[in-house]
Order: C-alpha cells, then structure tokens, then sequence
C-alpha cells in the first residue's frame, strides 16, 4: 500500500476505494459508510485496499 493510498483512506475513504476498485459495489459501500459515520469509512477503505 502506497503512502498516498494511506492518506486517502484517512482523509477521503471513498476516493481511495474508488481509486483502486473504480465504480461499483464496493466505492457505494464506502460512500455509505462513510456518511454514515468516518470511522466506518476508514475501516472498510483499509480493508479493502489491503
């Protein structure tokens, strides 16, 4: 994982998931989540960009 993959998922969860997954199920999920809450966010854009 890239320092800037890093900072993305700390500041701007769903441009970092969309960065490496583009659009689909996975960048709405995070979107979601992250409106939801930022913590939420964050956990599943270092998820999945693991």
């Amino acid at each position: 994982m890239s320092l800037l993959t890093i900072i993305l998922n700390i500041l701007l969860p769903p441009l970092a998931v969309f960065m490496k997954h583009g659009l689909g199920t996975t960048f709405l999920i995070s979107v979601v989540l992250t409106i939801i809450g930022w913590i939420p966010g964050v956990i599943h854009a270092f998820i999945v960009n693991n």
